[in-house]
């Protein structure tokens, strides 16, 4: 697989778990702890998308590296909103368990493609 095929790819994946990261969310109690956790969880998790895209369409080296670094950054983000919806026991583990999954697998791939980079 080529560059510009794992791009694509990469996008599909983040835009999927930006999908699945907003159904999660509406399963959040309305209470006003959830209200921010929701809050936050949704701001990291569709984040990592919409920096990948722009990542992708980025004007220099440089500014791809920064935009991938807030990709891992956003990761790590919604990996550990997870990990408190998860802990507080709000919704079924089962349903917290692949989404995590995946997050800590766009957490290893950004962190992969900037560590890439830096050298």
């Amino acid at each position: 697989m080529d560059n510009k095929e794992f791009g694509k790819q990469l996008e599909e994946r983040t835009k999927k778990f930006a999908i699945n990261v907003i159904k999660l969310s509406a399963l959040l109690p309305n209470t006003p702890e959830g209200k921010v956790v929701r809050n936050q969880f949704t701001k990291s998790g569709t984040s990592i998308g919409a920096n990948y895209r722009e990542a992708n369409r980025s004007r220099s080296k440089a500014d791809f590296y920064n935009k991938i670094k807030i990709c891992e950054s956003e990761s790590s983000e919604a990996a550990y909103w997870l990990e408190i919806i998860s802990m507080t026991g709000w919704i079924d583990n089962k349903k917290t368990e692949e989404l995590l999954a995946e997050g800590n697998e766009l957490l290893a791939i950004f962190t992969s493609i900037s560590s890439a980079l830096k050298r």
